[in-house]
């Protein structure tokens, strides 16, 4: 039986102990791995866009069946904790393999160990979204369960960009990566143990299959899944395409590289202290109010940026910590009210959370990769060029850093209303 009580302080910690390695891999992979690949390999730009976009895309189909065999999946140990051990050695090893390249087969050696490391990644993150539907079903502890484990994930990406910084090898790619994984390696030799020994995790009995049939008629019988989806989706997307273009943006728009590390850590820091008021907010006017609160704050800062040029560093950097205090709530809001639908659909005999969990990192990833297709193509059929950009190279990356991002969000937000949360 689940618990209803609050949660301890040990369960919290011990829970969200691995999103600070997942975290810590998780900002390189996405900020770091494409310029290093644009920048020291032969690859262009729009090649590498398209390599990465088309690797995301194999989770469109892994994804949905990780978590399907992970709710089938019983041993002695419960379903979510040998998931997670076999996708961290995965993840490591292809990891490994991805940032140091092959430069006889670089084109096929990103795209092989591309995948891998996305398979790997969902292998860990999937069964660690759904256990999270099963430690609690209090619909405020669920928010506090979900604020634990992206708190830690934000401290996790700040180490991540701290190391670099404090090495002084923030400006290059190559070396940024490779301390990173060394950094990942120890971090998750130390703190994944801790999830693992010290979260109770609940031996289920044996239930009936899902099949697709079965999953379909989930958004048939429960349109409110599909809203929330789709609002995630839009949402992660106007995320990402920043997430993405961040580094070009400071170097080229900026014209500031030496100062990418302090606008990540100032945006960080504002993610950890506004993550108490979305969290406090959310209890008291709903997790659907609060998250479209957050989504208009974003955009109300964002909406400036495509105006910035090299003389507006200061202003860029009041920007970032006014979006960054929406950080914390993109992050456990959204999850958590995918918890409360999860534990709304789910029955004795069908375990949906792995499954719905696997949709939600599919998602996330589709939003991911899109991003870098859909950024870097635009950016190479405009001819960008990071070492000669043109004034509509400029252009186009000021838009598509800034504007898109805005027009995304509220689409995000207008889906979103009148949507009720599941309490």
């Amino acid at each position: 039986m689940m618990h209803t009580e609050k949660l301890s302080l040990k369960t919290l910690l011990s829970y969200a102990a691995t999103a600070i390695p997942l975290a810590m891999l998780g900002l390189p992979l996405y900020i770091y791995l494409p310029t290093f690949y644009a920048q020291h390999t032969e690859l262009g730009i729009a090649l590498v866009g398209s390599i990465l976009f088309i690797s995301r895309l194999t989770d469109v189909i892994t994804d949905p069946l990780v978590g399907l065999y992970n709710d089938r999946f019983q041993s002695r140990y419960g379903k979510r904790k040998p998931f997670m051990l076999a996708g961290t050695l995965l993840l490591l090893g292809s990891f490994y393999a991805l940032i140091h390249p092959s430069a006889a087969y670089t084109s096929l050696w990103l795209l092989v160990f591309s995948v891998l490391v996305y398979l790997g990644w969902s292998i860990i993150s999937i069964p660690y979204l759904a256990w999270s539907a099963e430690i609690t079903t209090d619909y405020h502890e669920k928010t506090r369960l979900s604020a634990a484990r992206e708190l830690f994930g934000i401290i996790g990406a700040l180490g991540a960009l701290l190391i670099p910084y404090l090495y002084s090898v923030s400006e290059d790619a190559q070396k940024s990566l490779e301390l990173l994984y060394a950094a990942c390696v120890i971090s998750l030799a130390i703190l994944f143990p801790l999830t693992l020994l010290g979260t109770k995790e609940k031996v289920a009995p044996s239930t009936e299959q899902v099949t697709l049939q079965k999953i379909i008629t989930l958004w048939k019988k429960n349109p409110s899944l599909y809203t929330l989806q789709t609002a995630f989706t839009l949402n992660s997307l106007a995320n990402a395409l920043p997430a993405t273009l961040f580094l070009f943006y400071v170097e080229l728009v900026l014209q500031e590289p030496s100062k990418t590390g302090m606008l990540l850590l100032l945006y960080f820091i504002s993610g950890i202290i506004g993550l108490p008021f979305w969290s406090m907010l959310a209890c008291k006017i709903g997790k659907t109010k609060s998250w479209q609160g957050s989504m208009a704050l974003a955009s109300l800062a964002f909406v400036f940026v495509p105006f910035l040029d090299s003389n507006d560093l200061v202003l860029f950097a009041l920007i970032t910590f006014v979006s960054g205090l929406s950080l914390g709530a993109d992050m456990a809001l959204p999850a958590s009210i995918q918890t409360d639908v999860v534990q709304k659909i789910q029955t004795e005999k069908h375990s949906y959370a792995g499954v719905l969990f696997g949709i939600w990192a599919m998602l996330t990833k589709f939003a991911l990769a899109l991003a870098v297709g859909l950024g870097f193509v635009i950016l190479g059929a405009v001819g960008f060029d990071a070492k000669a950009p043109t004034p509509l190279a400029l252009s186009t990356l000021s838009l598509l850093y800034g504007g898109m991002p805005v027009v995304l969000k509220m689409l995000s937000f207008w889906i979103m209303r009148g949507y009720r949360d599941h309490a």
